[in-house]
């Protein structure tokens, strides 16, 4: 099993950014997939949740209105839409895989995540 992420980005203030993390091993739509994204000298930050059996997704208040999670079951990858970008979203970005049997609404502990993605850097700078 394989989560293979998109390569670093640079961005402008208030444009938008899409990461993919492309399944290999299994069936994308076997699991759920989680973002999570950690800043420079921060915590790992709870994105939200896309179930890509059927696409319906959970989004973090924090994030909600500018994140868009897809997810290309003929491909196997999940995609992370972030738009209005600012500093503050400078950071790593990570796919990570989750069993379907953990509560949707909940968010998982660490431990409960079996495969991560290696990380995508998204930088925005003027």
């Amino acid at each position: 099993v394989q989560l293979v992420q998109s390569g670093p980005e640079v961005r402008n203030p208030g444009a938008s950014v899409k990461v993919s993390c492309k399944a290999s091993g299994y069936t994308l739509t076997s699991y759920y997939i989680d973002w999570v994204r950690q800043a420079p000298g921060q915590g790992v930050e709870w994105m939200g949740r896309i179930d890509p059996e059927d696409g319906r997704t959970n989004y973090a208040q924090a994030f909600q209105g500018r994140v868009t999670f897809t997810a290309d079951t003929s491909t196997g990858t999940a995609y992370v839409e972030l738009s209005s970008l600012r500093s503050e979203d400078t950071a790593m970005y990570y796919c990570g895989r989750l069993e379907r049997s953990v509560p949707w609404s909940r968010r998982p502990s660490s431990y409960e995540y079996d495969y991560w993605g290696q990380g995508t850097q998204v930088t925005v700078s003027s």
